[in-house]
């Protein structure tokens, strides 16, 4: 397995965690850090944590270097490079999975950002326990573990951890949410990320359902039967949509609920409209009683 590790203290604590069960598994346990290159220092600081990795036990130890794009916004563009470092690692070391340090206060977190952004359950499950992302399985042990106890756990270890100063860094939305999920307290972060769970049990089945009728809706070209759709309750037929977009090659970060809405009116709502325009040169329209997908 391999661990991904900022240096803070979540990842620190999880680190230290998961080599303490590895070794009493056997199982090897690396650890892996990005260097994102958006602030002063962070090379230095990348080899830092990789030194202390190897003395600690860690084998194998890499630092991946990246350049953060602009795409969807700082954050989310340094999510996409960290996550592709990340699964490049993976795949190179034939690592099973790799670790993250998403604590129950990130979970949190999350909720109230997708509430703010007016998402829908995919967004209010917030961050799964587990996920496949091009074939490399990425696993969050700390979800149930609070960001307090990590800072506790490095305590007791005498780990050293690093400060990021995104965190404080109003530029970042999460950095915005952060003091109202504190002011809200203990007990709401519990509950927020308990709403995570539940609704995230619920996308899960119903997204397995709308798999299973994407499948039964498919022509050899790839189209949709309109009259398939039209039968499909609502809730299905969005999620539907949503993967039929993804397949045909739509950019997940760039697919919002305008565009899945712009597709269900050529069903629900049909009154002769030309084509939905999607993110990356996609257009889709309805033709013969079918939908259809081209650039």
């Amino acid at each position: 397995m391999l661990v991904a590790c900022s240096g803070g203290a979540d990842s620190m604590a999880l680190a230290v965690g998961a080599l303490f069960v590895a070794r009493r598994m056997g199982v090897r346990c690396g650890l892996v850090t990005v260097d994102h290159g958006l602030q002063d220092g962070s090379a230095e600081r990348a080899g830092d944590l990789a030194d202390w990795a190897v003395d600690r036990g860690f084998a194998p130890v890499q630092v991946r270097t990246v350049r953060v794009g602009s795409a969807g916004g700082p954050e989310a563009a340094a999510r996409e490079a960290r996550y592709s470092a990340l699964e490049a690692s993976a795949i190179e070391l034939g690592a099973s999975m790799v670790l993250l340090g998403h604590t129950r206060d990130d979970q949190a977190e999350t909720v109230l950002l997708a509430l703010a952004r007016g998402s829908g359950p995919r967004g209010l499950a917030g961050m799964p326990p587990r996920r496949v992302r091009n074939g490399v399985l990425f696993v969050r042990p700390l979800l149930d573990v609070s960001r307090a106890e990590t800072r506790a756990a490095c305590a007791a270890e005498g780990l050293a951890v690093w400060e990021d100063p995104h965190n404080e860094d109003a530029a970042y939305a999460r950095s915005r949410v952060r003091p109202l999920v504190a002011a809200l307290g203990e007990g709401v972060v519990g509950n927020l990320a308990r709403t995570a769970r539940l609704v995230g049990a619920d996308s899960a089945y119903l997204d397995g359902l709308a798999a299973e009728a994407l499948d039964g809706a498919l022509d050899d070209a790839g189209g949709l039967g309109v009259a398939d759709l039209g039968r499909m309750p609502g809730p299905i037929r969005s999620r539907v949509l949503h993967a039929w977009a993804l397949r045909l090659g739509v950019p997940g970060t760039d697919l919002s609920h305008r565009h899945v809405d712009a597709l269900d009116a050529l069903i629900v709502r049909w009154r002769g409209q030309g084509a939905v325009a999607l993110p990356g040169g996609l257009f889709v329209s309805r033709a013969a009683g079918r939908l259809h997908g081209r650039r």
